[in-house]
Order: C-alpha cells, then sequence, then structure tokens
C-alpha cells in the first residue's frame, strides 16, 4: 500500500501576524512529501511513525465525539491500517517551519474522512474556511494551538492568500524566472525548532501594550505590504517592505532567531546582500531568506547551504 504523495509548505509572510490577523501567503514547497504507507518488513523510523499514529487516531476518536458536526472518519478502516502496521513516510524534516504534521493531517483526512471535501469541487470561501477549521482541529494534536493553515495548504497544493482569520482564498502566485537574479530561499540552522514553546513565548510577549502596538504599526503593516507586493510581482517595493520586515523581527522577535543567526542577520540588513525572515516559528529549523542577486547572498552566505524556493 502506498498513498498519495502530500508536500511540505512554505509560508512566505504572516508568521505570527496571522494570529493578530495580518495577511499571509502560503506556497506548497514540493522539493519535500510525504505518504501513508504499509510495508512487511517495516524500519525503527516505521515503527516509531506507527506508534504516532495510534495516539493520533485515539485523539481523532474523540475529536469526533466532542464535534460530530466537525468531521467523521472510517475509523474502523483506519484503526485497522495502524494495527497493520501503516505508518507515515515522509521526508519532510520535523521542526522545520515547512509543515511535517500539516502533511500528514492532509493525507489521513484525504484517505479517512467522510464526505469529505475534495480539490476538485468549487472551492468557496466557505469550503475552505471549514476545511482549515477541521485541519486547524486536527493538527493541534501536535501543536496545541494550529491555525490549520498547514494542512490547508498540502491537502489542496495551491497557493493560500489568507486577508485575515475569516477571509481566505485560493490564489495565484508570478510565474518563476529560472534564469532571474532574485531568490526566496532557505537557510538551515542546522537546530530543530519546536512551535510550542515559541507560540508561547509570543503570547505572553502580547500581554505588553508596548509589544502589541509594535505589530499592528510596524510587524503587520509591514507583513501585508510584502504580500501585495509579491502578489502583483512589485519586486522593488518587495525589498524595500521586506527589509524593513527583518529589522523589525531582529529587534522584537530575537528569542525566535537562534543566537548565532543575530549577526548573520544583521549583516544581511547592513549589506543589502540579502534579508532573513523567521519560517513557521522559529527557535531552529529552517529561515526564509530573500535576495536581489542569489550569487552575491550565496557567497555573503559560503559557509550555509542555501535551499532556492523561488526565484524571480
Amino acid at each position: 500500500m502506498k498513498g498519495p504523495l502530500f508536500y511540505s509548505k512554505i509560508l512566505l509572510f504572516g508568521e505570527y501576524g496571522i494570529i493578530q490577523d495580518s495577511k499571509g501567503l502560503s506556497i506548497p514547497y514540493n522539493f519535500y512529501n510525504g505518504a501513508l504507507k504499509k510495508e512487511d518488513h517495516p524500519s525503527p523510523e516505521a515503527i516509531a511513525s506507527n506508534g504516532h499514529l495510534k495516539r493520533f487516531v485515539t485523539y481523532l476518536e474523540s475529536l469526533q465525539t466532542e464535534q460530530p458536526d466537525l468531521v467523521q472518519f472510517d475509523i474502523a478502516t483506519l484503526q485497522k491500517d495502524v494495527n497493520e502496521g501503516m505508518y507515515f513516510d515522509s521526508s519532510i524534516p520535523q521542526g522545520y517551519g515547512v509543515g511535517s504534521s500539516g502533511a500528514l493531517v492532509a493525507a489521513i483526512y484525504d484517505k479517512y474522512a467522510q464526505h469529505k471535501i475534495t480539490v476538485l469541487e468549487n472551492l468557496t470561501r466557505e469550503k475552505l474556511l471549514e476545511l482549515k477549521t477541521i485541519f486547524s482541529q486536527m493538527e493541534s494534536f501536535f501543536h496545541g494551538k494550529s491555525s490549520g493553515l498547514d494542512p490547508l495548504n498540502s491537502y489542496l497544493s495551491i497557493p493560500i492568500l489568507i486577508n485575515s482569520k475569516d477571509n481566505i482564498e485560493a490564489t495565484g502566485i508570478p510565474t518563476q524566472s529560472f534564469d532571474g537574479k532574485g531568490a526566496v530561499f532557505l537557510l538551515d540552522s542546522g537546530i530543530v525548532g519546536e512551535t510550542a514553546p515559541m507560540v508561547n513565548i509570543f503570547m505572553e510577549n502580547l500581554k505588553d501594550k508596548g509589544f502589541r502596538n509594535m505589530l499592528k504599526s510596524q510587524f503587520v503593516k509591514h507583513t501585508d505590504a510584502c504580500v501585495e507586493n509579491f502578489l502583483v510581482g512589485d519586486i522593488k517595493s518587495l525589498f524595500t517592505n521586506t527589509k524593513k520586515l527583518s529589522k523589525v523581527v531582529l529587534s522584537h522577535f530575537k528569542p525566535m532567531i537562534p543566537e548565532e543567526f543575530h549577526g548573520i542577520w544583521q549583516k544581511g540588513i547592513e549589506t543589502n546582500d540579502y534579508y532573513l525572515k523567521l519560517c513557521g516559528s522559529g527557535g531552529g529549523g529552517y529561515i526564509l531568506g530573500f535576495t536581489q542577486d542569489l550569487e552575491r547572498a550565496k557567497a555573503s552566505l559560503k559557509d550555509y547551504k542555501l535551499e532556492v524556493v523561488y526565484q524571480f
């Protein structure tokens, strides 16, 4: 048995901001993927994944009992498959901000949900919100609190534009230019990040009025501008606003940036070789980079491996 592939995702803009109703833009990232599988001779990783799935099934059982109108699964078949050793075979790194749990949630919903909303339907805003709500509840098993966006992106495999909490839509993004000098890239911090502690720090900071004001007047403002610039292909304004966003994050989200990257972050702002921002909740995993000259960014970050996500 081998299920369909579900891809990783990248939230280009909107990390933390979408909790406070900023815009967000999430795109599928096909470099990593995962699928549900069964094998006669499972590896230790497959056995560990199967153990996680068993706990997840117990959670889903109670979810559909507590919220019968939200979602119903074919629990009997799901349990049978898990008892027969089904696991999630994934190349998506965990704790890297690219949606490993999101892809798993999408795969389970796709195979076992009853009366599911499919990609082939006319995806109205109501249907997208319904899916997001279901996925949010399913994924909260892994993170404590989830927006549901990662599984939504993985399930639909199309870019998602977040206008606000209750207003999301499928969107198109400008076509890549593979010979373009500009790029969005991933920088590997070499550290596994955990979502829950980072979100807790953010929630704690929200109690401070000054922090809330900064979010509204700077962080959300620059994030919204970046999303709008990216969607219409206004590269000049995009880099102006990404630089502003990078500065704000370095000043106000220091705990989310691994310490050894503070200097590199600052260097990008000073040299204009590249600008860094959080990828997901931070604390480790990937850092997202934007550059107008990929070769210059590579030279400037020669000690690091850059993975290109999108080229202008």
